[in-house]
């Protein structure tokens, strides 16, 4: 499941604090915080015809992150929602488009990691891409248990949104070696948390389940099923789930902006899934399919 290269972006323009440029030209100091020490916050977005899928909530979701990480001079809603809306003009993209969102704490006056050597206010870039969805919907994904743990609230809390993605990017190597798609990172007691890119939920006796938000990102496409679910009277419930119970699902699937609901059909060599699970996963796939234009919001 490698994204592939797509000629249509060979010119994109690309917005970086203020300036709207050629991808080529588009450039961050050596000094600045996300290379000095991955200190930034990101977003992933996707536009559709309707609009920005939960575009405000993705914006809230990256001031707060600034701010745990007590970010200054962090950009306004409304000023990001600015940048976004020249960047999509820059390169006329309307629809199928990934937006990638990174505010970093910006350049450094020295070398250093005291954040107090940042004194020239955040760096917003904007960067969009012609892409479809990563997943393939039907066919669904494989994966492994990575011996690499999410971190939990005790060391980094999940619920900042940061750009230091050592733990996934190491979980996801482990995957790409066991020939898998993704791998499922456990937490510190041994818990299903999430992919290394995804929220995950099983379905078990037609009841929709999914892992705390303790220690995996409360991904807004997650927080999107349950309220669909809800919604539309399906049975939803958070809780602690072991790989025993990932095992043993009438279904599972994975949920993120870059490949929406996506089946997962085997883990560590076991298949998963009957037809009965496929069939009220399919249930939920339309009930979340129908909600998508009307939450997606014009710029």
């Amino acid at each position: 499941m490698l994204q592939k290269y797509d000629p249509r972006n060979e010119h994109i323009k690309v917005y970086v604090n203020g300036e709207i440029v050629h991808r080529n030209e588009a450039k961050v100091s050596v000094f600045d915080s996300v290379v000095q020490g991955g200190d930034a916050v990101w977003e992933g977005l996707r536009l559709y015809k309707q609009g920005v899928l939960h575009l405000s909530a993705h914006l809230n979701r990256l001031r707060e992150s600034a701010h745990a990480m007590a970010f200054t001079q962090i950009p306004t809603n409304e000023e990001v929602r600015s940048a976004i809306k020249q960047t999509l003009d820059a390169n006329g993209m309307t629809d199928e488009t990934h937006l990638r969102l990174t505010l970093t704490r910006g350049e450094k006056v020295t070398s250093g990691m005291d954040p107090r050597l940042n004194q020239k206010g955040t760096c917003l870039i904007v960067l969009a891409e012609w892409k479809p969805l990563v997943y393939d919907n039907e066919s669904g994904i494989k994966v492994i248990t990575s011996a690499i743990r999410r971190n939990g609230p005790q060391f980094v809390d999940s619920k900042i949104h940061h750009n230091n993605l050592i733990n996934n990017i190491l979980a996801k190597i482990q995957a790409n070696h066991a020939g898998a798609d993704a791998a499922i990172m456990l937490d510190d007691r041994g818990f299903v948390s999430e992919l290394n890119d995804t929220n995950v939920f099983i379905i078990k006796d037609h009841i929709l389940y999914t892992p705390f938000a303790d220690a995996c990102l409360p991904g807004i496409s997650r927080g999107m099923v349950m309220d669909v679910a809800v919604k539309n009277s399906f049975s939803m419930h958070e809780k602690n789930l072991s790989l025993v119970d990932f095992y043993n699902a009438d279904f599972a699937f994975a949920t993120g902006t870059m490949g929406q609901l996506t089946p997962i059909v085997e883990a560590d060599g076991r298949q998963i899934g009957n037809q009965e699970g496929r069939d009220y996963f399919s249930r939920v796939v339309k009930a979340y399919e129908a909600v998508i234009p009307y939450a997606c919001e014009k710029l």
